[in-house]
């Protein structure tokens, strides 16, 4: 089934402190020679309709990367979703037309290449408002598809103190797309000296 895909609009959440790497974001450690941000941006920005970072505290240190940035927009650092919901508030002021918005973790090399085609292939087929990736039995909520339509529903819920994605996921309509994860599973995020290591070894085996 071909599915025309709907303007969609990519955030890559980087707010995420390297702190068992000693410190430092982690997007910015490098693999191959290049920061992991550059590995994700390439793999994403070819699927959407612009791309954003949500990053709080200055937004210089991204400035080589050319992309707008944004900071939550509730208080006290309530994880994932604010990052979600400042993309979305984002897109409803600066991509009207973008109906949708696609969240990727900063630490996620690897993406898969049709992560926004299959995702909207699932939305159409299941009627679902969220779409999820997932990989064997393993759900990985940050790598989502969101419906700016929700974004009132999403800043109420924070304010009244949500915080794990899966809880306010639950409340809608979800699809559930599924990678493989050989060679390389395609949602490896690099927390760890060890695992920075291991990305090294991966990226071997994959096209960059």
């Amino acid at each position: 089934m071909t599915i025309e895909r709907s303007a969609t609009v990519g955030v890559i959440l980087a707010g995420g402190l390297a702190r068992r790497m000693g410190g430092g974001d982690k997007p910015m450690r490098e693999i191959g020679g290049r920061a992991i941000l550059d590995h994700v941006i390439a793999r994403l920005a070819p699927q959407c309709d612009g791309l954003l970072l949500n990053a709080n505290g200055d937004p210089a240190r991204f400035a080589r990367f050319g992309l707008p940035v944004v900071a939550d927009t509730v208080e006290d650092y309530p994880g994932p979703l604010a990052g979600v919901l400042a993309a979305l508030d984002w897109s409803a002021g600066n991509r009207v037309q973008a109906e949708w918005v696609v969240s990727v973790a900063g630490d996620c090399p690897f993406l898969p290449r049709d992560l926004v085609a299959r995702f909207h292939q699932a939305r159409v087929a299941e009627d679902a408002q969220l779409c999820v990736a997932a990989t064997a039995d393993r759900s990985h909520p940050v790598i989502g598809l969101w419906s700016v339509a929700l974004r009132h529903d999403l800043r109420r819920a924070l304010m009244e103190g949500m915080r794990k994605i899966d809880r306010w996921t639950a409340n809608y309509r979800l699809a559930t797309v599924s990678w493989p994860i050989e060679p390389v599973d395609p949602f490896f995020n690099a927390n760890t000296l060890d695992d920075l290591a291991e990305a090294e070894r991966l990226a071997r085996l994959v096209e960059q």
